[in-house]
């Protein structure tokens, strides 16, 4: 796939359209900076993008994907030439690893703060069963369940914007 082939195609076709990239970024909810670097094939539209392309500039997602018009007798070759190229660029398995990356990466820049934040709750943990307190531990056991939960949900976060947006881009 020429993502340098294709940005160029999008970039004809939204001239084609009179639209300034500002203009189409208003269009499609996005910044005109985004819209710039699929045009230079730096990034690659999502494929939400795509479908909302296609039907705005009259051409198919193979004509975006393969960077110009096509004629029904060379739609088939493209087609083909287009789902093989997504396959091997976009396939699951490179997207769990891409998730595992950012969720370990989260866990590195956090790693001293939640060993501060285990400390603390099993320091009060031993303090409250040390002065026979079971009210006490009953009620850090639920503050330190809560804290996970708090903590994988910032994790989540974290991985979601780092995965996703950079695909959006």
């Amino acid at each position: 796939m020429d993502m340098i082939k294709m940005g160029a195609f999008l970039q004809e076709l939204r001239k084609e359209q009179g639209l300034t990239q500002e203009q189409l970024g208003e269009k499609l909810h996005i910044s005109s900076k985004t819209i710039s670097r699929w045009e230079t094939g730096t990034y690659m539209p999502p494929v939400e993008m795509l479908q909302v392309l296609s039907d705005l500039y009259a051409v198919s997602m193979n004509e975006l994907v393969a960077g110009e018009r096509l004629t029904p007798e060379t739609l088939p070759q493209a087609a083909e030439k287009n789902l093989a190229a997504a396959l091997q660029n976009n396939t699951v398995f490179q997207l769990f690893e891409r998730k595992k990356y950012w969720q370990e990466k989260w866990l590195a820049d956090h790693r001293r703060t939640i060993a501060l934040l285990v400390g603390i709750l099993c320091g009060s943990i031993l303090l409250s069963i040390s002065i026979r307190r079971t009210d006490l531990t009953f009620a850090i056991a639920l503050v330190s369940m809560g804290l996970a939960v708090f903590l994988r949900n910032r994790r989540d976060g974290y991985v979601e914007h780092h995965l996703y947006d950079e695909m959006l881009q």
